[in-house]
């Protein structure tokens, strides 16, 4: 009796492994987890990464091609002041030139964050493993703002001007005489359009 429970045991473990195993497999397979994948590490530096986070997506050429890996701070000491330096992983099979533009982007207006990475032309020189590179740094929220606002501000003038029948189109909507002048015109050329045909003739 105790032989065959300690049998039964033993199946029941084995089945319990084997199922944390596929569990385990299925998780990491859903996270988008590359354990199995090889690839090699780069780095970018940013003054301002707007939010980015470990496992953000890495995309070379619009392409899914990597994941963040770690986001941390260090003092540049060429500029002497504090910069990110984001460590992501790559596939093997992707080369990034040392030319290309890295910057970061948003999945929709207010979505997640990513890395994104557009190929430049020389192949000849590429960003090897352990290496780095400067990326571009994302327009913070409240300079687009600003910008927004003084737009807005600006718009808000001109139409103003308009109103108060300054400048050209405000007179051309607003001032009766150039809108008489203007009906005069037509009216005349209406009645005459022989007008239209007669050539001014130069001054000698």
């Amino acid at each position: 009796m105790i032989f065959g429970k300690t049998k039964l045991e033993m199946k029941v473990g084995v089945f319990v492994f084997i199922g944390l195993i596929i569990l385990v497999v299925f998780v990491l397979s859903i996270g988008g987890v590359k354990t199995w994948t090889s690839g090699y590490k780069v780095n970018f530096i940013f003054n301002f990464v707007n939010g980015v986070k470990n496992g953000a997506p890495v995309r070379f050429a619009g392409v899914d091609s990597g994941v963040v890996r770690s986001i941390r701070f260090f003092r540049d000491p060429k500029g002497l002041k504090n910069k990110v330096r984001v460590t992501c992983w790559l596939n093997k099979n992707v080369n990034i030139p040392l030319d290309s533009k890295i910057w970061v982007n948003t999945l929709g207006l207010l979505g997640e964050k990513y890395i994104e990475i557009m190929p430049g032309e020389d192949c000849n020189r590429l960003l090897l493993a352990g290496q780095e590179m400067s990326g571009e740094d994302p327009l913070p929220m409240n300079e687009i703002m600003k910008d927004a606002k003084q737009i807005t501000d600006n718009l808000n003038l001109g139409l103003q001007r308009i109103v108060d029948k300054e400048g050209t189109v405000g007179k051309l909507l607003f001032d009766d005489k150039i809108y008489n002048e203007l009906d005069a015109l037509v009216t005349d050329v209406r009645k005459n359009p022989w007008k239209l045909l007669i050539k001014t003739k130069e001054k000698k």
